[in-house]
């Protein structure tokens, strides 16, 4: 009789699920010991209120006619405004095209959204940091770009990293796989944020994958991965130091699973109602992640109802104010489509430029 040899395991794995604060704004783990002193994350939950006055403002301002499709971050502040408070400001970021609250952390302007978002590319010129990448509509392939940046600072020994976000859908990408598989190879320092809202566009997350965590992915690579409640803030900051100090360590990359929801349509020229059932999104509503921090700070004693009146107040003037710079910005000459494609433009180029100049009986 043959010998049957044993069966051998050459891997096993496990993701660590990251939660401290429940939907009903209590404490569900002890906190870690970098966020027990909860007047910390007061400012962040001012920012994350900001970030909803001004999303609001900016539908409303789509829904009058002032401003062409907006994509909202509803539901995503504390995400959001977590990855953007963990960043240093050399750091690279890499986001796709919803992640306001975590670029306003880094010094972007208000009116710089609302002026993409109007149509205009002067809009992806920040006046924050000009070495942050701008925003990208085709999913994913920011993940890639900041793969390699993070490999620059590797190669050139700087202490610096990239943070990239995508959706779950995006996680599904070849840009994705790519930009973890060159981390993974490389060591290099790069934190990949999955903002898994549920839904990609009107695809939801069980019709696209068949992993049972979207972190998981990241193993594949030889990345470090966890997932995070990602409408805990307590969770979004620890998960974010965990990785950014990884990073910085010389340790490698991350891949962070964010669990959040899309609470307003994927875009404004989306409606969800076709294909979300009302049941989930109220559900949903139960884990905003503003109600939740608000309840826990006010049993700390550290917020009140009139301080979130107050603030509310200063935000929606200081929205204004960008809408009003945005409004006012003057309009760009029709030529400018054409001088910033090519330092020497083709001739069919030329010629389109100076046909449209015609139309404006201009030569």
């Amino acid at each position: 009789m043959t010998d049957v040899p044993a069966r051998k395991v050459v891997a096993t794995y496990e993701i660590e699920y990251l939660q401290y604060l429940g939907p009903d704004g209590k404490l569900v783990a002890e906190l870690p010991p970098a966020f027990r002193d909860a007047r910390a994350l007061l400012p962040l939950f001012k920012q994350m209120l900001f970030v909803r006055v001004f999303d609001t403002k900016a539908i409303a301002l789509q829904r009058t006619g002032k401003l062409g499709t907006y994509a909202s971050c509803l539901g995503h502040e504390a995400t959001h405004i977590g990855i953007g408070a963990s960043m240093k400001p050399e750091d690279v970021f890499a986001p796709s095209y919803r992640e306001y609250g975590a670029q306003f952390m880094r010094g972007v302007q208000p009116r710089d959204v609302l002026m993409y978002w109007g149509g205009d590319e002067r809009g992806n010129d920040f006046a924050g940091p000009k070495h942050d990448y701008p925003w990208c509509v085709p999913i994913s392939t920011q993940c890639l770009m900041a793969a390699g940046a993070a490999l620059s600072f590797k190669l050139r020994k700087q202490d610096r990293i990239a943070v990239a976000c995508c959706g779950d859908g995006g996680s599904s990408k070849t840009d994705f796989y790519a930009a973890l598989n060159s981390a993974g190879a490389y060591t290099a320092p790069l934190v990949l944020c999955v903002i898994n809202n549920g839904w990609a566009i009107s695809v939801p997350r069980s019709a696209q994958t068949g992993a049972t965590t979207l972190a998981q992915k990241g193993l594949a690579g030889g990345l470090d991965c966890l997932q995070v409640d990602g409408n805990d803030l307590f969770a979004v900051m620890e998960g974010m130091r965990r990785a950014t100090e990884r990073a910085r360590n010389g340790q490698g990359g991350s891949v962070i699973e964010f669990l959040t929801y899309r609470l307003h349509d994927h875009t404004t020229a989306d409606d969800a109602r076709r294909y979300r059932a009302d049941e989930e999104v109220k559900a949903a509503w139960a884990r905003d992640p503003i109600p939740r921090l608000r309840t826990y700070l006010m049993a700390q004693g550290l917020w009140t109802e009139a301080e979130e009146k107050a603030w509310a107040d200063d935000c929606g003037k200081r929205v204004d104010e960008e809408i009003n710079a945005y409004l006012n910005t003057p309009v760009q000459p029709v030529e400018a489509m054409f001088d910033y494609l090519y330092a020497d433009p083709p001739p069919d180029l030329l010629e389109q430029r100076a046909a449209a100049l015609a139309l404006e009986g201009r030569s």
